[in-house]
């Protein structure tokens, strides 16, 4: 049953288990998503490829992060003060 990643991205519903993260508390899952998917989105982008794979993590943080969180740190991107390492 080898689904593949364009199946996965269509069938999804909502964050899947991640090991890495296996506590209640969600928090550092939900930054951690949100700075692979905008990694993702550089290294992509500056190899001229196409970055639907980076659909996922951006789905994965969508699902988990309070928009609150998510505006704050777009904003922080823009202004570049933003903490974490893209």
């Amino acid at each position: 049953m080898s689904d593949t990643v364009e199946e996965k991205i269509k069938n999804y519903r909502t964050a899947p288990f991640d090991a890495r993260f296996p506590n209640t508390n969600q928090t550092r899952n939900c930054y951690q998503n949100y700075l692979d998917f905008h990694r993702c989105n550089k290294a992509l982008s500056a190899k001229d490829q196409d970055v639907a794979p980076c659909v996922w993590y951006q789905r994965v943080y969508k699902s988990l992060c309070p928009m609150s969180w998510v505006s704050k740190w777009d904003e922080q991107i823009e202004d570049g003060s933003f903490a974490g390492k893209i």
